[in-house]
């Protein structure tokens, strides 16, 4: 972001349904005290909500009441956004955005495993496979924020937070004013 007069970096987590975005924005939340914003959950929550996809069993927002909803906690900092798609979010509101991968077979696994079937699943696993939610964020956001972390396990998963937390030591160090 240009100017920054805020203590703690925004951070944006997206990738295909299933690859661990919740996991990991709960856990470093927990690990940080920042603000974890689950995007399904705060659009239902503030009535962000247009209709429902019966097709794909799925809210579809209403993205600009959302943003509107969103604004004054992004404007302060401190925010974890975790979310499947990015391509609707002002590049200016995230430091970084991290999109996780999973392999297709554990992905696979993971979709059954929450009751996805028929192109439901099938739409996911091909989102994944053409790595749809990797390219969106590469061009919604500069290229050098972007960063691609592999979410198939748990000892990545820890690797994971351990990563966001030293970047959001350094950005704290680097933000910090004279």
């Amino acid at each position: 972001m240009a100017s920054i007069d805020r203590s703690f970096p925004n951070i944006l987590i997206t990738g295909t349904p299933g690859v661990g975005k919740s996991l990991l924005s709960r856990t470093l939340c927990q690990k940080t005290g920042l603000t974890s914003i689950n995007v399904s959950d705060f659009a239902i929550e503030k009535g962000c909500v247009e209709f429902y996809d019966a097709v794909y069993e799925c809210p579809i927002l209403d993205e600009e009441k959302l943003l509107d909803e969103m604004e004054d906690l992004i404007c302060k900092g401190g925010v974890v956004v975790d979310y499947h798609g990015c391509d609707f979010f002002p590049k200016e509101w995230f430091d970084i955005v991290f999109v996780l991968r999973t392999d297709n077979t554990i992905l696979y696994d993971r979709l059954t495993d929450r009751g996805y079937t028929g192109k439901k699943l099938e739409d996911n696993i091909q989102c994944e496979i053409f790595q749809i939610i990797l390219e969106q964020a590469r061009t919604t956001f500069e290229e050098e924020i972007v960063y691609e972390l592999t979410s198939d396990n748990r000892n990545q998963l820890r690797s994971n937070v351990n990563s966001i937390f030293q970047w959001i030591q350094q950005w704290k160090l680097d933000n910090q004013e004279e």
